[in-house]
């Protein structure tokens, strides 16, 4: 392991490993920018949920969160898992079916679903719908009156939760664009319509309180608030929930500031808060959803650079710039997000000197990494950033034109693309003349 943190080892040429691969090998094969999967780290994450559920002997569905990593390939993966899947655009619903994921396993969220996506979900008899405003509702219920279907939702709400996490990764508070508020009446609203529907089976309820949790308070306190309100509907409608999914947000180790506890004490600690409130409200224990995202990508992907220009601010500052940046990784520049990596070529060499790296677009605030430890630096020497699977490629754009990245999977000892380079031609594609 790569300072006993990040889960990569380092071969007896001193480059860092990948899955088994020489990740040097990997950015010559393949160019840079380059997104590296490990995937047994992928199938061990997904693991981790499901096994920890299994041991519990509790009913549930792990949902992977696609929006962090979409692709077919990966959706591959995780059908091999046995995980649910979390879909929130038309466009993440189109690639699940390509990727011949269970449409019965598929949930679909979104905070302002079209007439098109919802025709799509329920064309397709997908598992779950995800109801989160009024006018959804009216969409639902004339499409499957004209259809002659019914389908499965849960009702989003917003718990009133602010957790300690970053703002922009705040999505349970009250001032949210997401879902049913609890303490104003909307969701009691909501819950009216949907209970005597004909064509809608009213399943129960899902909050998300944000991303990027160390500890399971926020979780805890969603379960008690939702477990109220279902009492409340028990009492005066006979109510009884089938599922209670409390959404994602596990966090994972960027840098050394971060400190998450493991996959299983989070399940543990959902599971018998669940538990206990059911039992206190007399409240058959409902079946326990849950949509891990970046816990299930995140630190299975490396983002690979070549390094080229440098620049040496004699008592201020050591820029090193990378052929990548905010168009692969916008995260740093749009909420200051932090990333550790080293030198893939010399990875087992000691730190002499301390950079920042720069990303290629034309943007001050293209800045991946301040102040990282490293060895003397050489030009096309190869940068490993860790921690990069999820929201990098999901969150890519071609600011300044810059093609989207390739990804390749590693899986013992073997690499694969899995979504090749673009091209310029790519990027120009949908261009026309004007004449």
């Amino acid at each position: 392991m790569i300072a006993d943190h990040h889960p990569f080892d380092i071969n007896d040429s001193g480059h860092l490993t990948i899955g088994g691969i020489d990740s040097v090998d990997l950015a010559q094969k393949y160019g840079t920018p380059l997104y590296v999967y490990d995937v047994s780290l992928i199938r061990e994450n997904c693991r981790a949920f499901v096994n920890t559920f299994q041991e519990l002997g509790v009913r549930a569905q792990v949902a992977y969160a696609s929006k962090a990593f979409s692709s077919v390939a990966m959706l591959q993966v995780i059908k091999q898992e046995g995980l649910s899947l979390d879909v929130v655009s038309q466009g993440e619903l189109y690639t699940a079916l390509t990727a011949n994921f269970p449409s019965d396993k598929i949930h679909l969220h979104g905070n302002n679903k079209n007439i098109d996506e919802l025709e799509m979900a329920i064309e397709h008899d997908i598992g779950c719908i995800v109801v989160d405003n009024f006018y959804e509702i009216e969409l639902i219920s004339k499409l499957l009156r004209e259809k002659g279907k019914t389908m499965d939702v849960l009702m989003r709400v917003t718990p009133g939760i602010e957790p300690n996490t970053h703002q922009y990764i705040v999505t349970g508070n009250e001032d949210s664009k997401f879902g049913f508020n609890l303490s104003n009446g909307q969701a009691d609203r909501a819950f009216l319509q949907l209970q005597e529907h004909d064509h809608i089976h009213f399943k129960g309820l899902h909050s998300h309180i944000g991303s990027q949790f160390f500890e399971t308070e926020g979780f805890l306190l969603a379960a008690k608030t939702l477990f109220q309100k279902m009492a409340e509907w028990q009492h005066q409608y006979h109510f009884t929930p089938e599922v209670l999914n409390l959404g994602g947000g596990f966090g994972i180790r960027y840098t050394a500031e971060d400190q998450p506890i493991s996959y299983s004490d989070h399940i543990r600690d959902i599971t018998a808060a669940v538990r206990e409130q059911a039992t206190s409200f007399n409240i058959p224990l409902p079946e326990i959803w849950i949509e891990p995202g970046r816990a299930i990508a995140g630190n299975a992907g490396v983002t690979l650079y070549t390094v080229g220009s440098t620049k040496e601010i004699p008592g201020v500052r050591h820029y090193i710039s990378v052929d990548g940046g905010m168009t692969d990784n916008i995260r740093p520049a749009l909420y200051q997000a932090k990333y550790e990596g080293v030198l893939a070529n010399k990875a087992s060499h000691p730190a002499t000197d301390t950079v920042s790296v720069a990303g290629k677009c034309c943007e001050s605030g293209d800045m991946l990494i301040w102040d990282l430890p490293i060895p003397a630096v050489d030009h096309n020497d190869i940068l490993a950033v860790f921690s990069t699977g999820a929201y990098g490629y999901s969150m890519a754009n071609h600011y300044n034109r810059f093609p989207k990245a390739a990804a390749v999977f590693v899986e013992n000892g073997r690499d694969q693309l899995v979504i090749k380079r673009e091209t310029y031609h790519d990027v120009v594609k949908n261009d026309m003349s004007y004449e």
